[in-house]
């Protein structure tokens, strides 16, 4: 059994109230903080801890931390980012919604560490039940002493407020959630100045995610060099999984990284292999924006190493043979599953989430939801395969933020993998009309027809 951080007493009856939280260690971290640690030392645990962003990106946390502008005199804050929007991502609601006291102790603990005295929890508008229990908690821990002033009779204050978002995928980007937070549209800021010098009101500012945030209670209470002896390299601790697709044990799982991809998909203490006995098609590993990886790349690198549950290894090879980590949305796909229709699904997700700041994304990923929809039923020309790719190619790495690429990546990737599934599509149209074509005649066993010359 791997080591759990994050989920060890999340099936403890009551677990979600201050006084079942607390009597199982709850608020030990805030504790130790305030009374025995200076903001910097806070720093310091979290930077030797090695934990990297869990929201995406995968920066080291502690260095993030240690950016922030301390000479300024301005006030401070720290901002959760609970806008989890990322398609197959579902792994900080579950933390939310079952121990919220979690997150809030990481909150109160990184606040002191930023020296932030105002600090926000960016929820998404769709978990409104998510918003009342996190509220919830907020005010129990005010009651028992954790915020408001004077915490714990350390001098510190903190006061904590929860902030729906109207349902937009770009506000999961930091600077477009802090334009939120101000009560204007979401829409990404040109960088510089970064947040750490100007973000929330023009204050120095730090975003991180909810696993994020939630990991910090631990590092503190064991130490940030107990915590980088889990895991394996620069990938340390444990990293939380959204499993969905077609896998006997979909749900939310807490690894040690270093785990092997094998293990995670075929043992009884994870995935527990494939749902039915059809063959394992395709994987993507990080959320729908990372490139997807046939079955041959899925097991093994291209150089025959295994392949492993950590920011290097599954980005090993670059896009040619890898993808991401990503914030570990984990899609399985069997044979009966068409890439064309999925990537098509994921295209039409970006364009409509495109905030239509940057020509390249508001344009390009319209145009690329277009032809991919244009193929998918049964119009596809023989040159659209190019075009796309030309598309993609002129959105990727040409816009404010990342949505851009995000929006690029999975179309290249599937194209770079599966190419004769959409010169299927092209070329026998009329065997593509039915939706599930792929469930009744999986590509394997109509692969043949590639290869009959037709007019």
């Amino acid at each position: 059994m791997s080591q759990k951080i994050l989920l060890d007493k999340i099936n403890v009856p009551g677990i979600k109230t201050y006084d079942v939280y607390r009597a199982n260690g709850g608020y030990a971290s805030v504790e130790k903080a305030l009374k025995t640690l200076t903001p910097d030392e806070v720093v310091e645990e979290v930077k030797t801890s090695g934990l990297r962003g869990r929201g995406g990106a995968g920066f080291p946390a502690g260095m993030k931390w240690s950016f922030i502008d301390k000479k300024s005199g301005k006030p401070r804050h720290l901002v959760c980012n609970a806008d989890e929007s990322e398609p197959g991502t579902f792994k900080d609601r579950y933390l939310m919604e079952f121990i919220p006291h979690l997150l809030i102790e990481g909150m109160i603990t990184s606040s002191y560490a930023l020296g932030a005295n105002l600090s926000y929890i960016y929820i998404r508008g769709e978990y409104m039940w998510v918003y009342k229990i996190l509220e919830k908690a907020i005010n129990e821990a005010k009651a028992a002493g954790f915020l408001g002033k004077n915490i714990l009779g350390s001098g510190y204050d903190l006061e904590l407020y929860v902030h729906c978002g109207a349902g937009a995928y770009i506000c999961g980007e930091e600077t477009a959630l802090i334009e939120s937070l101000e009560g204007k549209r979401g829409n990404p800021r040109i960088k510089p100045p970064f947040p750490a010098i100007s973000g929330l009101w023009a204050n120095p500012t730090v975003v991180n995610n909810v696993e994020t945030i939630a990991t910090v209670p631990w590092i503190i209470n064991n130490s940030g060099a107990d915590y980088a002896k889990i895991g394996i390299g620069r990938s340390t601790g444990t990293k939380l999984i959204s499993a969905s697709g077609h896998v006997k044990n979909p749900g939310v799982y807490e690894i040690e990284l270093g785990l092997s991809v094998y293990e995670f998909m075929n043992s009884d203490e994870y995935l527990g292999g494939m749902s039915s006995d059809r063959p394992l098609k395709a994987f993507v590993p990080g959320g729908s924006s990372v490139p997807v990886l046939p079955a041959n790349l899925i097991y093994k690198t291209a150089n025959g190493e295994d392949r492993l549950m950590t920011y290097e290894s599954l980005s090993d090879g670059g896009f040619a043979t890898g993808s991401m980590l990503g914030s570990g949305g984990f899609i399985v796909y069997n044979d009966t599953a068409c890439i064309v229709r999925n990537t098509w699904n994921f295209s039409r997700f970006y364009h409509h989430e495109s905030c239509g700041q940057c020509s390249p994304c508001r344009e390009g990923t319209g145009w690329m939801e277009k032809v991919l929809h244009r193929i998918e039923n049964g119009h596809g020309r023989e040159e659209d395969i190019e075009l796309l790719l030309s598309i993609q190619s002129k959105i990727e790495g040409n816009t404010i933020c990342p949505l851009g690429d995000a929006a690029a990546w999975p179309v290249a990737a599937a194209i770079r993998h599966f190419r004769e599934e959409f010169e299927y599509h092209i070329r026998f149209p009329e065997k593509i009309k039915n939706r599930d074509h792929f469930v009744a005649e999986p590509f394997s066993t109509v692969k043949h027809l590639m290869g009959i010359q037709t007019v």
